[in-house]
């Protein structure tokens, strides 16, 4: 038996756990960025491993749905447009974009294979 992403009681801690990710990627995105950044590796990094845990998390929450994995994919562009057209203290970044990228295809296909694996049976 296989892990039901979005399905039945997990569907309330797929929820949460999206939510939760969601309002974490808006604090980190579109809040004024601190002096003294950390270094292009490090924003890489934050940037990557934010939207992994987005995708993971919409994985999770809405059954697999590629419509999904295009909604994080856009939601990544968007958030670099928004930042350089709103955000005084905050610039695009195509380089940001990549990275998201990449996390998003990191966090869909380990949700993925996390789901293929076969669920323990309750003791």
């Amino acid at each position: 038996m296989t892990a039901q992403p979005g399905a039945g009681t997990g569907d309330r801690r797929a929820t949460v756990a999206f939510v939760a990710v969601v309002v974490l990627s808006l604090v980190v995105l579109f809040s004024p960025r601190a002096p003294g950044g950390g270094g292009i590796g490090l924003d890489k990094l934050v940037h990557a491993s934010l939207f992994a845990l987005l995708a993971a998390t919409t994985w999770w929450r809405f059954a697999a749905h590629r419509a999904g994995l295009v909604a994080v994919l856009a939601y990544a562009a968007l958030s670099e447009v928004a930042q350089s057209l709103l955000l005084a203290s905050r610039s695009g970044d195509v380089r940001d974009v990549c990275a998201d990228a990449a996390g998003v295809i990191v966090g869909w296909i380990v949700a993925r294979r996390l789901s293929e694996r076969p669920s323990r049976p309750a003791r």
